[in-house]
């Protein structure tokens, strides 16, 4: 899985054992991301609808989620695979613009992404097999690049891993088939089908996700945009229509009501950062429309970046590192019985 702010890698058992417990039969996990959550649904045999607004967790939805891994022709995929390892790396967009104007892989990396996405536009494009390549070109990527994990910035200097050559791996389907939906869960929330279980990951703050992975959104949908900037976002990252309610502090208790509100599952779980702009109490009362409320807190090690501290573009240090740890807030709302049977089994 990729580098991820915002990751739910060390929630999974947590919230594996939570849905486990709900006894639901069908889930939604509605800010999917990387899927992490929706994969760790679908392994426990829910029949699991992923959505995003991004590009990049489309693909991975359809990757891991929508395809039916236990049915696919595996061997078909590893050949594809080794066939793209195969192809000598050919400079182009990619290489340009993320390896030479700015710094976030190396150039003979950048010049095998160039070739092998080149080659999967011409030659995938319509097979079953777009999606799991895709996915498994981005994880490679992921794999050596020169980031402390979101794309705002790059490495002064290059990071050890950048020295490997990119090359695709299996992505590990999973057996069993979901649904991937792209678009904006505000909008679609009282649209879906009705789930049992309902999980809820809205942004935390003013940081955007699709300006945080701005390189994977491009490279999903590969249309060499215009450019801005040291980092090289793309020149949409500045439009209006890539900006979310819950990334404004001033919109975002209502959003958030509202999606607690529309959505159409007889248990919610939401997962929302101490970080961020509402208080525990704040949450509660938020979640407490849909039933019997139930917080979970977990202790989380915060993301590198504000670990380290603030650097101007000479790479100068400007600022002091933040607090290193902060809580994860797991609330659990609905039918009280199934409630506390959910929190209890975790004792």
């Amino acid at each position: 899985m990729i580098k991820y702010i915002g990751s739910k890698r060390t929630l999974v058992p947590l919230l594996s054992g939570l849905a486990a417990a709900s006894e639901a039969k069908t889930a939604l996990d509605l800010f999917t991301g990387t899927t992490r959550v929706a994969k760790a649904f679908k392994e426990l045999g829910l029949a699991v609808t992923a959505v995003d607004l991004a590009s990049y967790s489309e693909v991975f939805a359809k990757t891991w989620i929508a395809l039916d891994g236990g049915s696919a022709n595996l061997a078909e995929l590893q050949r594809a695979m080794a066939e793209l390892n195969s192809l000598t790396g050919k400079a182009g967009y990619f290489t340009k613009t993320f390896c030479e104007d700015a710094r976030y892989f190396q150039p003979k990396n950048g010049e095998r992404v160039d070739a092998m996405r080149d080659a999967l536009e011409r030659d995938y494009r319509g097979s079953w097999m777009y999606e799991p390549l895709l996915t498994a070109l981005i994880l490679a990527a992921d794999r050596v690049d020169s980031t402390t994990g979101i794309q705002m910035a790059f490495l002064k200097n290059w990071a050890p891993r950048s020295n490997n050559q990119l090359a695709l791996r299996d992505p590990g389907l999973l057996a069993g088939s979901g649904t991937a939906i792209r678009g904006d869960a505000i909008a679609l929330a009282s649209q879906l089908e009705p789930v049992d279980l309902a999980y809820l990951d809205p942004p935390y703050n003013q940081h955007r996700y699709f300006s945080n992975y701005h390189i994977w959104e491009t490279l999903v949908r590969w249309d060499n945009p215009e450019t801005y900037g040291i980092a090289n976002k793309r020149i949409d990252v500045r439009g209006d229509d890539n900006r979310s309610a819950f990334n404004t502090k001033k919109l975002m208790p209502a959003a958030l009501s509202q999606l607690i509100n529309d959505v159409r599952a007889d248990t919610m779980i939401l997962s929302y950062n101490s970080d961020s702009w509402l208080l525990k109490d704040e949450l509660i009362d938020l979640c407490s429309q849909r039933g019997h409320v139930e917080v979970i807190d977990v202790d989380f090690k915060r993301y590198v970046g504000a670990q380290i501290g603030v650097y101007n573009k000479s790479g100068e240090k400007v600022g002091s590192p933040g607090a290193k740890r902060n809580l994860e807030h797991v609330v659990i709302a609905g039918d009280k019985v199934r409630v506390k049977r959910m929190v209890n089994s975790l004792v």
